[in-house]
């Protein structure tokens, strides 16, 4: 078959075969079930070179596929978090499609450490105890050299998620030991990780301390004894308790750590880098802020708040994260040159203060009135375009009447939200595109626009399909418009 002889030299012959071999098999099935008569079969049979064709796009198409995130969740975790820096995207392309100096020191000729690419980056970041620090051009820093180093020096490492940070931390300091946690802070977040599992198979005793709503600095000092290895606070960063409650402060327990002798660790989770309320986000403490206040060990997520990838943070007393780094889990849970690649890159963003080269924070930084302009101006590109579809359309039938759009886009006041378990309570105020349609259903529009090229995730409520510009790309905004006039038309 000449159609199959073309498949075959562009796609193979072993992928051509299999689709081939597929369709027959459902074709024989047909056949044995009498769901086939003569003329069906002939029909069948005449068009067996295209359903081939078909049925080897799907197979060979990828499943992973970029999609359009018109949800106004800026860390929307079913969508991948936070997108990568175009800095973070080529520094990918140079490095990683090519050999690299991922583990040998170019200076000495040597074998060297993966973790030095960051930690020097960090370093600068997080080394510095004051408000006011002098801006050095990353570029001249020789790599494996730090920016700043103070003689009590904060360290990190990277593993491939938080909750292997939180796992490989507890391990390290805590193993065959007691661990003192509020219970109003024993947390739960998306995907089953819980404090008390990741305490269990960390090799940590759990201490829990207080009530659910209640915890005084009082009640982790009368649970100390001689197993307690480490006091744990826990960041709740997916929920919020509120009304009769009381939670001891950071202060009180890097205090209480001090005097003891034991050593403080939080588990932030989201893990800003930067100063969010100037960003509108009150309540979501970053991780300088952690180590200021004289915490131990922070972890955190590095595609979360941090807008790079996922990766799982350690950050704290030089020491002690050397113990970590010496820990044989840290060669198990450590992560591969493409994550090296883009978190180098996110973080020379942060230490040349380009906030808004990173998606994550320009996103959040976006005002009511920039995301009003760009939906008002994307809504007169849908009625252009559907004027111009309607005109086509009426031209191919010959009607004397003009078809009439049944999609209907309003302009409204919304809210975004920030997602991936990062501040709760916080909201940003947004101007939102609000669809309905007369012969479509709030889920069958949606589900429209799921099925568009790329597909456009937006939320549905109260009846209507809702839009949010803050997270969809401008360069994005012709296709959400075209898809909305290809759905009108």
């Amino acid at each position: 078959m000449p159609a199959l002889e073309a498949l075959a030299r562009d796609h193979g012959t072993a992928p051509v075969t299999a689709a081939a071999r597929a369709v027959l098999a459902r074709l024989r099935e047909a056949i044995a079930s009498g769901l086939l008569d003569q003329p069906g079969l002939q029909l069948a049979l005449g068009g067996l070179d295209n359903t081939i064709k078909e049925n080897l796009r799907r197979a060979l198409e990828r499943s992973l596929r970029p999609v359009i995130n018109a949800t106004g969740v800026v860390l929307h975790t079913n969508l991948g978090r936070a997108p990568l820096a175009e800095a973070a995207l080529e520094h990918i392309r140079e490095t990683v499609g090519r050999f690299s100096n991922l583990e040998f020191d170019l200076e000495s000729g040597v074998r060297g450490k993966r973790d030095t690419h960051v930690d020097r980056l960090f370093r600068s970041l997080l080394n510095d105890s004051t408000t006011a620090r002098v801006a050095t051009a990353a570029s001249a820093v020789p790599p494996g050299r730090s920016l700043a180093e103070p003689s009590n020096s904060v360290s990190t490492i990277v593993v491939n998620n938080n909750a292997a940070a939180v796992l490989l931390a507890l391990n390290t300091l805590a193993d065959n030991g007691e661990v003192i946690v509020s219970r109003g802070e024993l947390v739960e977040i998306g995907g089953s990780f819980r404090i008390p599992d990741v305490m269990t198979k960390s090799g940590a005793t759990l201490r829990e301390v207080g009530t659910t709503n209640r915890t005084r600095v009082a009640d982790y000092e009368c649970a100390i004894n001689e197993r307690t290895r480490l006091l744990l606070r826990v960041h709740r960063s997916n929920f919020e308790i509120t009304g009769f409650t009381e939670q001891a402060s950071t202060a009180e327990l890097v205090t209480l750590a001090r005097e003891r002798g034991v050593p403080l660790m939080e588990d932030l989770g989201s893990g800003a880098l930067v100063d969010l309320q100037d960003f509108g986000i009150s309540g979501e403490p970053s991780v300088l802020d952690s180590l200021r206040a004289g915490v131990d060990i922070v972890t955190y997520s590095g595609d979360k708040l941090l807008g790079g990838p996922q990766a799982g943070l350690i950050s704290g007393r030089a020491d002690l994260v050397a113990r970590m780094r010496a820990n044989s889990l840290f060669r198990a849970l450590r992560v591969d040159k493409l994550t090296y690649a883009a978190l180098e890159a996110t973080l020379l963003a942060y230490v040349k203060r380009d906030h808004d080269a990173i998606p994550t924070l320009k996103m959040m930084r976006l005002s009511k009135e920039e995301i009003a302009q760009r939906a008002e101006s994307l809504a007169a590109r849908f009625r252009t375009l559907k004027v111009q579809s309607e005109k086509v359309q009426s031209e191919k039938v010959q009607s004397e009447s003009k078809s009439q759009s049944k999609l209907y886009i309003d302009v409204i006041d919304g809210e975004s939200v920030i997602g991936g378990g990062a501040a709760p309570s916080s909201v940003l105020p947004t101007r939102l595109l609000a669809l309905s349609c007369a012969d479509l259903s709030a889920d069958e529009l949606s589900a429209r626009l799921r099925a568009s090229d790329p597909p456009i995730i937006a939320r549905v409520e109260q009846g209507q399909v809702l839009l949010d510009l803050r997270t969809v790309f401008p360069d994005q905004d012709r296709l959400v418009a075209a898809a909305l006039a290809g759905i009108a038309s």
